[in-house]
Parts: C-alpha cells; sequence; structure tokens
C-alpha cells in the first residue's frame, strides 16, 4: 500500500504544474522547476493547508550582469586593475538589491492578500520574508506542497511539486523562493535517539562525487623518489611540481582547508605522519575554526572517517611548512551536519541574507533542531584564507540552477575580495556519483547516455582540480572533467575549449554532453597512491580529494612570495591560468581519459582538456610568472 499511494503521489506532482490554480489573478510565468527529486527522496502525503511556514524571497541583487566584468578586471592578467581586489563593504554595497525590486515583490504580497504587517525587509536588504500557510503559499506560488521523506534517515521535509510560478512583472526581480524545490544533496537530520548514518553528510562517502578510495594498509612506506612510482609521499609532490619554497611572509599569508563534519582529523595520525615524513612538525596542529558546532569528537573512527581531513591536513600543513600555520574550517555539528552555504555565511555574513538567504530545505538550521549546537547561525566572524581546498562536492543535477548560481556568485565575490576557492572535480570521470548517468532529459539514470557534471566544479568563479598519476598501472583514477549543464562558458576559457571541441573532442551523439558551457577542471595534480597516516596505520589512497590540497600548498606558496615583496595575494586564478603568458607554467598532460557512462570518456590532449586541465603546475615557473604580475 505504501508503494501504490507514493506511485499516486508522484503521478499527482506530474500533473500539479498543469493543473494547479490553472485561473491566477494576474498571468503567471514558471519561475523554477526540476525534473527529479535527489536520490532518497519521496512524497509521502499532502501538506496540511494550515501549517505555518517562512516563505523567504530572494530578491535579485543589483549588478549581477556585470560580475564577471567586474571579476575580470581585478583578475585577468593584463588589466590594469590586476590585483586590486575589493574591500568587503564594497562588495555588499555593489550588490544590493535595488527599491526597485523591493517595492515590486512586497506590492504583489499585500496585493494577494498578505497584511503588510507580515512582510520583513532584512537589514541588508536581500530578501523579503514572511510568515504564510501552506495554504497561502500554494496560492502565491500556483504549485502543491507536499511532505517528502528520504528512504534512508526517515526523515521528512516540506516542499513544492515540479515547478512553482511568479507573476511575469515579478519574476524578473526574484531569484529563487524557499521553501519550494531545493533538496540538499545529502541527509542531514535524524530524529532524537535515532543512530546517525555515516553516510547522512557532505562530509561522509558517498554524499558527493568526489569520494577518498584507498587500496588497502601498507606494510611498508618509502621516502626515496624511486619508488614515486609506487607510493606518492611529500618529497615526490616537491619533485613532480618542482616545489622548493621557505615562507617569508607567513604572518601576512594565509591557507584554509575545509571539513564537514563528520570527518575530521586525528592529531596523533598528524604526528605519525611528521615522524616519517617532516620530522619538525611533530606536535602542530591546524588552527582549529569551529563553523556551526564544527566538531572533532563524532564518537566513531575509521577510513570512511578519518581518512578524508587526515590526507588534507598531513600534505597541506607538510608541503606549506612549520613555520605557514594552516586553518582548519570544521563545519557543521554531528547531528543536522552542513552544507557548503553554511561556510559561506560564516566566511561573509551579508551571504546569509543574499538573495534571500539559506534555503532551510537545502541547508541546516542553527540552533540545530535536532538536539546538536544550539548556538546561533555564524554570520560572518571568519576572515577567509587567501587560499581555500575543498574536497567534496555534490552532483550537478541534485541541486537547482537557482541555487547553484547563486552560490556560485557568492564564489565570484570572494574572488573579488582576492581569494583563491578550490574544489576537487570528482572521483568518476564524466558520470556522477557511483556513476551515475543522465537520460535524454536531464534525469538521474545509471543506464543513462549523458554525462552528469559535478557542482561546484562547473562554476566558472572556482578553481576545479582534476588528477593525475605517475604509474597507469597501478589503480586508476577517473579525473572528473566535462561541461555543466547549468552555466555558460566563461570568457577566460572560451579559446582553450573550442580548440579542443574542434580538434580533439570524441564523436559521441548530440546530447552525450553540453558543447556550449563552461568546461572543467582547470587544472590538475596527482591524484593517486598518497600515503596517509589513518587511525594509526599507513594506508595508500587516491581521489581528486588528494589533488586540490596538493595545487592548495603550491598556490599558497606563490602567495607567500608575493606577500612578501608588497603585492597582493593571486586571487581567483583561472583568467590568468589561462593566458598565453602561463602557459609554459603547466605540465601538458597529453596521455589518458576518464571514463564513465558506458564511454571512454574525454581524451587528454595538447592544451587545455576536460581530464586535466591546462595541467599539472610547475612551481618555479608559476612563482617567476606571478612575480612579474603588479
Amino acid at each position: 500500500m505504501l508503494l501504490k499511494s507514493r506511485l499516486l503521489l508522484a503521478l499527482v506532482l506530474g500533473l500539479t504544474s498543469a493543473t494547479a490554480f490553472a485561473s491566477p489573478l494576474t498571468p503567471r510565468v514558471p519561475h523554477e522547476s526540476r525534473s527529479a527529486l535527489p536520490r532518497g527522496w519521496a512524497p509521502v502525503r499532502r501538506a496540511e493547508s494550515d501549517f505555518v511556514m517562512p516563505l523567504r524571497i530572494g530578491l535579485i541583487q543589483s549588478n549581477l550582469h556585470a560580475l564577471e566584468e567586474y571579476l575580470l578586471d581585478v583578475s585577468h592578467p593584463e588589466s590594469a586593475n590586476y590585483g586590486n581586489h575589493w574591500s568587503p563593504a564594497k562588495v555588499a554595497e555593489t550588490f544590493r538589491p535595488s527599491a526597485e525590486s523591493v517595492d515590486a515583490v512586497r506590492g504583489w504580497l499585500v496585493e494577494s492578500g498578505i497584511d503588510a504587517e507580515r512582510v520583513r525587509l532584512n537589514p541588508s536588504g536581500g530578501w523579503l520574508v514572511a510568515n504564510v500557510t501552506v495554504a497561502e503559499a500554494e496560492e502565491l506560488l500556483g504549485t502543491e506542497y507536499f511532505v517528502y521523506e528520504h528512504a534512508e534517515s526517515g526523515h521528512e521535509q516540506l516542499g513544492c511539486g515540479t515547478a512553482y510560478h511568479l507573476p511575469e512583472h515579478v519574476s524578473k526581480h526574484v531569484e529563487l523562493v524557499t521553501p519550494t524545490l531545493h533538496f540538499d544533496a545529502k541527509v542531514k537530520h535524524r530524529r532524537a535517539g535515532e543512530k546517525r548514518s555515516v553516510k547522512s553528510k557532505v562530509g561522509s562517502p558517498g554524499s558527493g562525487p568526489v569520494s577518498l578510495k584507498t587500496t588497502g594498509k601498507l606494510n611498508n612506506i618509502f621516502n626515496q623518489l624511486e619508488h614515486c612510482d609506487e607510493q606518492i609521499t611529500p618529497i615526490c609532490v616537491r619533485a613532480l611540481y618542482s616545489f622548493v619554497y621557505s615562507p617569508v611572509a607567513t604572518e601576512k599569508n594565509s591557507i584554509g582547508i575545509v571539513e564537514y563534519t563528520p570527518q575530521v582529523y586525528v592529531p596523533s595520525d598528524l604526528d605519525m605522519f611528521f615522524a616519517n615524513f617532516s620530522p619538525s612538525q611533530v606536535g602542530e596542529r591546524p588552527t582549529f575554526f569551529s563553523i556551526d558546532g564544527g566538531t572533532l569528537d563524532v564518537g566513531f573512527s575509521g577510513f570512511d572517517v578519518n581518512g578524508e581531513s587526515d590526507l588534507d591536513l598531513q600534505y597541506a600543513m607538510s608541503l606549506v611548512g612549520k613555520s605557514q600555520p594552516v586553518t582548519l574550517y570544521q563545519t557543521g555539528d554531528d547531528v543536522e551536519g552542513a552544507s557548503f552555504n553554511t561556510l559561506l555565511d560564516a566566511l561573509d555574513g551579508s551571504y546569509c541574507t543574499f538573495e534571500g538567504g539559506d534555503d532551510p530545505t537545502s541547508d541546516p538550521t542553527y540552533p540545530d533542531p535536532f538536539g546538536g549546537y544550539q548556538g546561533p547561525e555564524q554570520c560572518g566572524g571568519i576572515t577567509p584564507a587567501h587560499v581555500i581546498s575543498t574536497s567534496y562536492s555534490y552532483d550537478e543535477w541534485e541541486l537547482t540552477p537557482a541555487y547553484e548560481q547563486r552560490q556560485c556568485a557568492e564564489y565570484a565575490k570572494l574572488g573579488l575580495m582576492g581569494v583563491t576557492v578550490l574544489y576537487s572535480s570528482g572521483d568518476y570521470g564524466v558520470a556522477g556519483n557511483g556513476g551515475i548517468c543522465l537520460d535524454a532529459d536531464g534525469e538521474p539514470d545509471f543506464f543513462g547516455t549523458s554525462f552528469a557534471p559535478s557542482f561546484p566544479g562547473g562554476c566558472p568563479y572556482i578553481t576545479s582540480v582534476g588528477a593525475t598519476q605517475i604509474n597507469p598501472g597501478a589503480k586508476v583514477i577517473y579525473s572528473g572533467g566535462g561541461f555543466s549543464n547549468v552555466f555558460a562558458r566563461p570568457s577566460y576559457q572560451k579559446e582553450a575549449v573550442e580548440k579542443y571541441l574542434s580538434k580533439y573532442a570524441p564523436a559521441y551523439p548530440a546530447g552525450t554532453y553540453n558543447t556550449t558551457s563552461r568546461g572543467y577542471p582547470d587544472l590538475s595534480a596527482n591524484g593517486a597512491n598518497y600515503v596517509v597516516a589513518i587511525d594509526g596505520e599507513f594506508e595508500l589512497v587516491y581521489g581528486t580529494s588528494a589533488s586540490s590540497p596538493v595545487t592548495a600548498s603550491i598556490l599558497s606558496a606563490v602567495n607567500d612570495a608575493r606577500l612578501a615583496v608588497g603585492k597582493k595575494p593571486i586571487g581567483f586564478i583561472n583568467p590568468t591560468i589561462y593566458s598565453s603568458a602561463f602557459q609554459h607554467a603547466f605540465n601538458d598532460i597529453v596521455n589518458g581519459t576518464n571514463p564513465g557512462c558506458n564511454t571512454n570518456g574525454f581524451p587528454a590532449a595538447p592544451g587545455w582538456d576536460p581530464v586535466t586541465g591546462v595541467g599539472t603546475p610547475n612551481f618555479l615557473r608559476l612563482l617567476a610568472a606571478w612575480l612579474l604580475l603588479p
């Protein structure tokens, strides 16, 4: 009976956008829609009409149309303003919504029967919120609300059907409305007393297309260059990328590693690693920042819990050296968890309210209603490091375009402020998490023939890091890469991507991938055979999880050198690394593919390719080139 009920509800959902409220008072247009639910979610019943919820309407920000222009002005190596990054105050003021947008949306709500006293504008002017009943929301948005349940956790959340609608004159002033269509790619909640699942959060294995893997425990470890084809250690990384540098501006420089609870590092693992590969750092720890209840005490251990954070910190800390502090952004509590927006809220207080603020159906709410962290949501208060590395991601199809575009704009704002944001590109080649692909309608299908890009890898305002390996005979990694289905191709990579598509792209049927959009990754580093101390034993691990912190360490050293001579940090690096002046500073990878979706994926080729980007870094050449810039 339960299965039959869910099938009937699914049929109702499919008809909602076409039949609900066919005669609204004013003509409406679809504002957002989705073709499929994220994995595990299913509608179980209609929402109660008198249930009261906070309806949040995110207003279009001023000047977003010029976002790329602003960013290129401070990031392109040929710009006269290169390195003249913006202050947080200038960023906030530039993108503040217009009075026209506020008046248009408020007027619509009042004309629709919502008392003016119920409509509130937040202090930054970024969003309007009103507590409304489900019945009122359905009338306003031309949709129907359901209660959805996750098969694994049993958690329920409120959301509407396949689309919601706005009057045409209002839609142009609105970025997104919540709660509506937005589900997170992970399950964050649990009921009181329930046992927590390891796979319930962004920091958990299997929650996204970046998933660290191991070939098992090591009986013997090597620390000589002649064994780098078997085991990667810090000296191998230094040799591969000509990375020889001693920091001199550590008080000015900063590097941050992001971890999402329950992924936590083990202090004794750091010491075990340092004792073998960087003895002077035994006893050293990262500078710890807890964001919304972030904790190292999760009550259990194992590769699935400690592997990612141990890897990230052991290599980032050993590569930058003892004198350069490494910041750890431990994000989310052990009950509700966190999303990327949780981190962004802490780094930029205005983002808590930017275009409607966080989505309560997709982002965690604090104080935690499920018994975890009871403090307020952190809005600002943490200065972003000059370079920030994250080894987690989503499948692009799991989140709505509006949600992704809102978050992508924030990465651009960080770039305007001089922050380099790195994300691992994924570990399943051209496929999504676990090898899932897309069907002809863009819906997830393990037997689909269309490629499934990752997010935020496809966001043009982050730097996506792919993976290579020294020994093709070892465990093969499939560097995530391809083309976004949401984001247009940015100008800085237009020439490089079009060259690849015209000369080297495989002849797949039309619709296999988007040939007009943002291509990723942007660059790459080794991602295979890393020696990592995990729970008191050395293991050999692989994945793009490794390549991102390694790349961050190399870029952090470039920042150190620039800061030491009175220059600014490198900030958003993509326009620079795609420029002709930097082509010589990368090792061009021309062999290999990234299989997925029953294909060989894309082949590596001369120049940029959607497997390894522009190639792997040569630190000494990068350093010289960046020191020549203003």
